[in-house]
């Protein structure tokens, strides 16, 4: 049976990837959604009483933390959103994964886009200037920029439901050594995907980031979503991108990995 571990991103926790899990697992797969380092628990609670440290976060931890998921299975595919696409291109990198999907994902190699929405959500994150204090996520600011296709109350509603805050030091190691991935390096297969709406990540670094893969005997691909924001895993349609995903995996999983799974639509 084919394992998923599903990687949330920054002001998230694994409650994001429940649509997801349900899918997979009604197609076959073995799904597994871990939390980040203090990012386990009711999103509500963890709104209400952020955990100590949090701010102190840094992305090697994380990836520590999900490197220790991943290590339990024998190459399962990482499915990642945001910063969780870079640790799937991070895992992928090391030979980890049987296959890695990164959604809306953040660029390896301090790779940056003109887009002002990324420049401006960006800089507010990372701000130099705030030192370790963590990132307050609040309803106004996940509709205007993690959620903005919804209406303001769905969007309210979903991050209610989704949203967590969390550490300026995660996105900064992003940007740094950290972050880094040696891209002309033959890997298992990999799909990017971004979302045009997305103010957060655009969807124009998501295909700078698959251009930059240069090895021509690896599998790379890149699939654009029209009207889709950074919240594209459960934002309305959600359904049309899990489903290019599994397609994705049908395609270019070994056969092997195949038997137990249902819906082949090879």
């Amino acid at each position: 049976m084919t394992t998923i571990v599903f990687v949330h991103g920054m002001f998230q926790n694994p409650k994001s990837w429940s649509r997801w899990v349900e899918y997979f697992s009604a197609l076959g797969y073995d799904c597994i959604a871990p939390a980040w380092p203090l990012h386990d628990g009711e999103p509500a609670v963890l709104r209400q009483n952020p955990p100590a440290g949090l701010g102190e976060l840094s992305l090697d931890q994380i990836v520590s933390s999900i490197e220790g998921v991943v290590a339990r299975y024998d190459r399962p595919v990482l499915v990642g959103h945001s910063v969780g696409g870079l640790i799937a291109q991070l895992l992928l990198a090391k030979g980890y994964l049987s296959a890695g999907v990164a959604l809306s994902s953040v660029a390896p190699n301090g790779m940056l886009d003109f887009d002002w929405g990324f420049i401006k959500n960006s800089a507010i994150i990372a701000n130099p200037l705030k030192g370790d204090e963590p990132i307050y996520m609040d309803a106004k600011t996940f509709h205007g920029s993690f959620a903005n296709t919804l209406s303001e109350a769905d969007a309210t509603l979903a991050f209610e439901e989704t949203a967590t805050h969390d550490g300026r030091n995660v996105l900064r190691d992003c940007m740094g050594s950290s972050g880094k991935i040696d891209l002309d390096r033959p890997h298992a297969p990999l799909l990017l995907i971004g979302g045009e709406e997305d103010q957060i990540i655009p969807a124009d670094l998501n295909e700078k980031n698959f251009k930059a893969y240069t090895d021509a005997a690896s599998v790379t691909e890149f699939q654009r979503f029209a009207g889709r924001s950074h919240f594209i895993a459960n934002e309305p349609g959600w359904e049309e991108v899990a489903g290019a995903v599994h397609q994705f995996l049908q395609k270019h999983l070994p056969l092997s990995n195949h038997s137990a799974v249902l819906g082949d639509v090879s």
